[in-house]
């Protein structure tokens, strides 16, 4: 979340409100503390005693935050042609060197290397065939015209229809009267010239509660490449809160009600939590889902994905029957599944599988018909990772981070950088990004059987006796043969390093 949503959605001063407004409607502009003060109607000591008790940080530290946040929007966002020192300037760094070095240490990478990236997306997209599918059990959204101002009406109307598009790939039935369906988007282009900027918001029809909201800055200086790249990118960010809103849909429902794909989204969260009591709970609910109807895609390839993580992640003795059970509901999810979302998810099952081949096609299949899906980014990330390729592996996992930084799997992008860090011999860097996917998601203790040989190959020997304390207290019978029974498909060295680091840091064998 940027520094400016951050603030904005807590009780402030109206003064403090209009100084924040006015940082944002001109970023860039080297502002004196009189002049902020001036559009507060307070004196600068006044000023500045606000922000601190309400914001936490100084006018001069809440205005550097928002130049770095629309900087790395505007990097992200990829236009053709542009240049870091432009946007450097733009936004409110005369030093773009000092810049650089600022952003680096705040974003874990330069700006070049961020807006390198984005080139990597365009490229997929440009790529995508027109792949459509059927509007069952997809979700609906209403959504028309983009309100603008005569000079901005065909910017609108180019979103408008690139958005559709992203939408309808992304697995979302778009329709045009929002009493047709649970959700609405409206959207509309503010402001003129270059500070034109874009504002989404998702709300729900029945009660009126908005649900999501997006802005977008400088949308005038977008060329077409980039207005369709904006379009999926909204898109995505839409996804995670779009899929909340219909599994807590699907929970306010009755038990009578219920369908086989309510009972699958019932079980999503517990598959994606990655840890042992929300895959118990999931399995349950897909194995009803499943009595229902036999058939039912999603269903079938979140059980494929949840057995084979019984056996990597130690839920389970019963290796074999698991890996069997889990084989056997891929192969028929992917005979029947067209899908973008089930495809990135019957990835993520072929892929612990060990079926390269085939988790590699679904995955390829997957952003052919959404190029904007965080899940089959990410899983594309892992399959690099297990194929020994950790720098393509390291911008899959960024990409997917871009595209959705809030989705509930983010964390596990995370624990694959540290993994592709690791296979590139970059122990501490490894030891770095594991640590803030567990962060993350502190239940997901599997990720020490990594992030301890991380440590201890890196020389940082305190660490590596913390993780491996860690990880005994989750799995206090854990054995360096049953982490090998259990593994992720690595390449055998890495395997190898991964066995003899934990034998070094005191697992016993």
């Amino acid at each position: 979340m940027i520094a400016g949503q951050e603030i904005s959605s807590t009780p402030l001063p109206r003064g403090v409100r209009r100084v924040l407004d006015a940082m944002r409607a001109n970023v860039g502009r080297d502002w004196r503390l009189a002049d902020l003060a001036g559009i507060a109607g307070v004196s600068g000591r006044t000023l500045q005693r606000q922000f601190l008790a309400f914001v936490g940080k100084t006018p001069r530290a809440v205005l550097r935050e928002i130049g770095f946040e629309t900087a790395r929007r505007e990097l992200l966002q990829g236009a053709p042609g542009v240049k870091v020192m432009d946007v450097a300037l733009r936004c409110g760094f005369p030093h773009c060197g000092r810049f650089s070095i600022a952003f680096r240490r705040r974003y874990g990478e330069t700006p070049s290397q961020t807006l390198k990236r984005q080139a990597v997306v365009t490229a997929a997209l440009g790529a995508m065939p027109s792949l459509f599918v059927s509007a069952q059990d997809r979700p609906a959204v209403a959504f028309g015209p983009i309100e603008a101002a005569v000079e901005n009406l065909a910017v609108a109307a180019d979103i408008a229809d690139e958005l559709l598009t992203a939408l309808t790939r992304a697995g979302v039935s778009v329709v045009t009267r929002s009493g047709a369906a649970r959700y609405h988007l409206a959207g509309a282009v503010r402001g003129s010239g270059a500070q034109a900027h874009l504002s989404i918001r998702l709300i729900e029809t029945e009660t009126g509660r908005q649900l999501w909201a997006h802005r977008s800055e400088g949308i005038q200086r977008d060329e077409t490449a980039t207005v369709e790249h904006l379009a999926v990118r909204i898109a995505a960010a839409l996804q995670p809160c779009l899929r909340l809103a219909e599994i807590e849909h699907a929970l306010r429902k009755p038990a009578t009600c219920l369908g086989a794909h309510d009972l699958a989204l019932r079980a999503l969260p517990g598959v994606i939590s990655l840890d042992a009591n929300g895959n118990a709970r999931a399995l349950e609910l897909l194995g009803r889902a499943m009595d229902r109807d036999p058939d039912q895609p999603l269903a079938i390839a979140l059980a494929a994905w949840a057995h084979v993580q019984r056996v990597v992640y130690h839920f389970t003795q019963e290796s074999q029957q698991e890996r069997a059970r889990s084989l056997e509901l891929a192969l028929r999810a992917r005979a029947m599944c067209n899908d973008a979302t089930v495809l990135a998810v019957l990835g993520n099952a072929l892929t612990l599988l060990r079926e390269f081949d085939a988790a590699d096609l679904v995955t390829r299949k997957a952003l052919a018909m959404d190029g904007g899906s965080a899940w089959a980014w990410s899983r594309s990330g892992w399959i690099d990772v297990y194929k020994g390729d950790p720098q393509s592996a390291i911008e899959r996992f960024k990409i997917a981070l871009d595209l959705a930084p809030h989705d509930p799997l983010a964390f596990n992008s995370m624990v694959g950088i540290g993994c592709a860090y690791f296979t590139a011999g970059q122990y501490a860097e490894g030891a770095h990004w594991q640590e803030r996917g567990l962060a993350e998601h502190p239940s997901a203790s599997w990720v020490h059987r990594t992030l301890c040989p991380s440590y201890v190959l890196a020389g940082q020997g305190s660490q590596a006796r913390r993780s491996l304390g860690a990880l005994r207290q989750h799995y206090p019978d854990l054995t360096v043969s049953e982490v090998q029974r259990g593994m992720p498909p690595l390449p055998p060295s890495q395997c190898d390093l991964v066995v003899g680091a934990l034998q070094e840091a005191g697992l016993p064998a």
